[in-house]
Formats: C-alpha cells, structure tokens, sequence
C-alpha cells in the first residue's frame, strides 16, 4: 500500500470512539506529536495585560483597624460569618517598609513571631464575628483534594481563643455544621472559594491553587457537601476571593496539557498575553537571540484565569450563575493590599479567608 494511502493511527474509528467517551467524562486525550511553540498557541484568545487586570475591591475597615473583605449581600444573612482578610491592620514588621504600618500576616513563617500572628489572628477574628475569643481552626494546607469534616467530635478541640492552626491534619478544604467557630485557609496569590448552603446552614472553604484546581477540589468539596450535610446545589452560595488574575498569572505548556488533561473546556481558561516590558519594547535589538521561532521567551505567554477555572468548576457541581460572586482583586497587581507570593518572590505574609455559623 502506498503511504499515501495508510490510515491515519490517530484519527482511526478506534481512536475517535475513546475520544467521544473522554469527551462525554468532560475530559480531553493529551495528544502526542501535535505542533508547538508559536504554531500550538495561536488557538488561544490574544488579550492585553491591562485588559485582564482586576480593581482593587475596597476593604471595609473594622473598630479594631483590620481591613477585609466582606461578601456583598452575605452580610444580610446574620447566622453567617465570612470574610477575606486583606495585608492591612495588623501589627506584623517583617514584610512591610521600615515607616509603613504594620501588615496582618496570618501564617506562621519563620519571619514572624508567632505571639505576633497569634494576636493578628486575633484580630480578624475579632472584625469578623465581634468576638476575639471565637475559635479558629486552619488545616495544613498540600495543594491537594483531600477535605476534612469539622464534626461534633472536633469542633470540641477547639479551644475559645485558641487561634493556633489545625489540629494537625493535612489538606485543602474544611467543612462543617457546627456553630460557633471559623473555618479559615491560607492564601497568598493561590484562589479562595467559601461556599453556604442558605437552607442547611453549612458552610465549607477551599483552598484552590492550580494543582488543587486540576484535581477538582472544588467540585469535589461541592459533592461532598452534598454526601455529608444532604445540601442541594441550588441552596448553594459561593464566593471567590482575592487571587492572582489572569493579567499576572503566565504559566507554562505543561500546565496547559494537565488542565487539557482534566477539562474540555480548558482552552477557555488560557489567554495569550504580550508580557514585554518597556525596555524590550523599546531596544528589541537587546532581546534577540538565536534560537528557532517559537522557542525564544520573547513575545507572547501563556495566562491562567485561575478565579475562572474555579467558577467553572461550581457551575458543574450545579450552583447557579447568579449565585457565585467573584469579590476579586488580583493580589500581585496590588501589593499593597494583598500578600503576593509571586509579586514578592516568596518573601511574604499570608491571608486568611474564614467562614463560619454563627451560635443561635
């Protein structure tokens, strides 16, 4: 048989039937041998950074001097405590200039003393719920699914006052029924997703970074939720919070092939974004370099909408489009209002992002 006239292994009636079935999962086959570089990417929508950036929400500030973020139209629902706390109002040294205010860092790095972010702990807890005694419980946080059910039985540890992390479990999402404490995770570019249920009263925070993302943390939380508390997706709220935007966020081609791996809808999550800076756009002749088209870092990179990839992700565990807010904010386009991992080259604070039931 001439080669002309061989059959296609890729495009064969075999393959095509394991393409439909990846297709009905909502997944996409990682396709071997297709083109790269310039030629793979033209697929993408070309947007400018400045079309991409996010404002900078405003901060309500509370008597104790905490600035954070409340969820507009939450605050109608008094059995609910929430919040994204912002860098400002606290009292830590280690991450701001020598005559600026003191930030609300509120993880225990090694640059902070941990009686400080203790008392900032405190402190947010305090402009939250009105109580500074009101336990806090966090989780250690692995990029990952994993998900812990706050019951009875742990909501007892907590100890009134005690704002000392997690009772030593690992994961990315904390859940519960129970009254009278915060569920909180930490955030520092990396997506916050708070979630209620307005008819069971029970209330759930995730912790969304790209690999979380991959692996459908969200999605998966909403399902849980459902399992545990009998919660129906259309007596859902969800809310995300601040995070790196898609303006600030270039990634490369192999976090495109793991969301393409996970999601048909990947493609709609990328944009191509000219990241040149001022210099190179004005002495191109400084940049050039000899490699092949397509394979120099000069000119256009991939961008993630991160916030977008989660939002999706609530849409397919079947909240409604009107019952998902995105509080926004990209934290590397505002420094001065966020802690940004990126922005700052991993010298930084960390932000919480709370929600709890509050006691009858």
């Amino acid at each position: 048989m001439p080669s002309s006239s061989k059959p296609n292994s890729r495009s064969g009636p075999e393959v095509q039937a394991i393409d439909d079935l990846f297709q009905q999962a909502g997944l996409v086959r990682n396709l071997r041998g297709k083109a790269a570089g310039v030629t793979r990417r033209m697929r993408f929508e070309r947007a400018d950074k400045s079309d991409l950036s996010q404002p900078a929400p405003t901060p309500r500030v509370s008597p104790n001097g905490v600035q954070w973020l409340p969820v507009p139209g939450w605050q109608r629902m008094p059995w609910l405590w929430h919040g994204f706390s912002t860098r400002k109002g606290g009292l830590s040294r280690c991450y701001c200039a020598e005559d600026a205010p003191g930030d609300l860092n509120l993880s225990l790095t090694v640059a902070n003393a941990p009686e400080t972010v203790a008392r900032n702990r405190q402190l947010l807890v305090e402009a939250v719920t009105g109580d500074p005694a009101t336990p806090l419980l966090t989780i250690r946080q692995v990029h990952s699914s994993v998900l812990a059910v706050i019951g009875a039985e742990a909501a007892a540890c907590a100890v009134p006052g005690d704002r000392s992390s997690s009772l030593g479990w690992r994961g990315d999402g904390l859940m519960t029924d129970q009254p009278g404490l915060l569920l909180g995770i930490q955030t520092a570019d990396c997506i916050p997703v708070l979630v209620a249920d307005r008819k069971r009263r029970t209330v759930a925070v995730f912790h969304a970074g790209w690999r979380g993302t991959v692996k459908r943390i969200v999605e998966t939380g909403v399902g849980r939720m459902r399992f545990e508390f009998g919660s129906r997706p259309e007596d859902l709220i969800a809310a995300i919070g601040p995070g790196i935007g898609a303006c600030c966020y270039s990634v490369g081609e192999e976090m495109l092939s793991s969301f393409e791996s996970q999601f048909a809808y990947a493609a709609e999550l990328f944009r191509e974004v000219d990241d040149a800076d001022a210099v190179r756009t004005k002495y191109p002749m400084l940049f050039l370099t000899q490699r092949a088209p397509g394979h120099s870092p000069i000119g256009p990179s991939l961008h993630l909408d991160l916030a977008e990839a989660n939002r999706r992700q609530l849409l397919a565990a079947g909240l409604k489009p009107r019952s998902i807010q995105v509080v926004g904010g990209c934290t590397s386009c505002h420094p001065e209002l966020f802690f940004s991992h990126r922005a700052s080259q991993g010298h930084t604070g960390r932000m919480l992002s709370v929600i709890g039931i509050a006691p009858d």
